[in-house]
């Protein structure tokens, strides 16, 4: 068995033509939440995966052996409900409305413009029907928001927060005022001596 315990997200800074020779691994989203799984790549190879506790992976991060061999992840289709606008009864507002619910469940949900995606449920499958909103059983990928669930997204939401100008400007406001404070701490200090 080849033992992984290392993951580059998205395969970044590896060139392309050895992420085109490398083998592939598809998982679902069960095994992707994990950060300890057995699989078996493309070539037939057994993987023993032991990644930092907390790790998920994705569709796209690629995983490397103790050997150094790369293997590429794929997302595999798996049993998902899609959740779509009703045209002729909705708006796509409904689909933001039925996002908020959802998430309040802590349901991990993957978020697209025109559709929402999440693993079957029978009651939420009924819950959605009952707002019009349109839910269909597909086989497809699956990739929640990581946000919630785990550090892929919050390393994605941090960089753009940290893109905002008006939030970077409060910060710096905000430490100022902090600085502020400091400064009658050696007064404190000195009545303190005294």
């Amino acid at each position: 068995m080849l033992t992984i315990n290392k993951l580059i997200p998205q395969g970044r800074g590896l060139a392309k033509v050895l992420l085109n020779r490398a083998a592939t691994v598809a998982l679902d989203w069960d095994v992707r939440q994990k950060s300890r799984f057995d699989a078996t790549d493309s070539t037939g190879r057994a993987l023993g995966v032991f990644l930092p506790r907390g790790t998920q992976v994705r569709g796209g991060d690629v995983l490397v052996a103790e050997d150094g061999s790369l293997i590429a992840v794929q997302a595999a289709p798996q049993p998902v409900l899609v959740v779509r606008h009703c045209s002729v009864h909705g708006s796509p507002f409904d689909l933001m409305r039925a996002a908020y619910h959802l998430g309040n469940r802590h349901v991990a949900l993957e978020l697209k413009p025109d559709h929402l995606k999440l693993e079957p449920d029978h009651v939420l499958a009924t819950m959605l029907r009952q707002q019009h909103l349109i839910v269909t059983e597909e086989q497809a990928a699956f990739e929640p928001e990581g946000g919630a669930y785990g550090t892929g997204g919050h390393g994605h939401a941090h960089h753009d927060h940290h893109g905002h100008g008006p939030a970077h400007g409060h910060d710096h406001a905000h430490d100022h005022d902090h600085d502020h404070g400091q400064g009658h701490h050696p007064a404190h200090g000195h009545d303190h001596d005294h």
